[in-house]
């Protein structure tokens, strides 16, 4: 298991998902400025120049300044993962004490048992997340995705879901 990477869910790893699903819908609208991102999700501009700083230093996003400016994605939203989105969020954190995306290098608490759980939990994530696109997710393509369709499927053959009620769909239980 070593050298596996991970995926924690923040406020900021979803804002960061959730502004970048903005730039990739309005694709050929030249690019897009932090004020309109800011106010079409009730994100502060503020909060977003933070973040964008970061989502430009890992190569997702490109800035264009002066009148016009804003920002685009870098490459085609096919190509950037939600997995790569979420780690480059955590990445740009300010004063981040770890810069490390190896479950193995990242302490997590003092309790042994719960940091392996959260440590796993982290790698499941980036497991599935890393074959999410941004293309998935603003298409709406995550019902019948096959890689979370292969989780669920897996999560229904283990012992913690017999005798209990399954969920009905994939997308009902994220």
């Amino acid at each position: 298991m070593a050298n596996r990477k991970i995926v924690k869910l923040t406020t900021r790893g979803r804002h960061a998902v959730m502004a970048l699903a903005e730039i990739a819908r309005n694709p050929n609208t030249g690019p897009m400025p932090l004020s309109q991102i800011g106010q079409r999700r009730d994100i502060s501009l503020s909060y977003l120049e933070q973040l964008f700083a970061g989502l430009r230093r890992s190569g997702l996003v490109q800035s264009f300044r002066g009148p016009g400016g804003g920002y685009i994605l870098s490459k085609p939203a096919a190509d950037i993962s939600i997995a790569s989105i979420l780690i480059s969020a955590e990445d740009c954190v300010p004063a981040r004490r770890n810069k490390s995306e190896t479950a193995d290098e990242i302490p997590m608490g003092d309790n042994p048992q719960t940091d392996a759980l959260w440590r796993m939990v982290g790698e499941i994530l980036f497991a599935v997340l890393e074959s999410v696109s941004l293309a998935d997710v603003i298409a709406d393509n995550l019902t019948d995705h096959p890689q979370i369709n292969k989780l669920f499927e897996t999560l229904g053959e283990m012992p913690l879901y017999q005798g209990h009620e399954q969920p009905q769909t994939p997308v009902s239980r994220l």
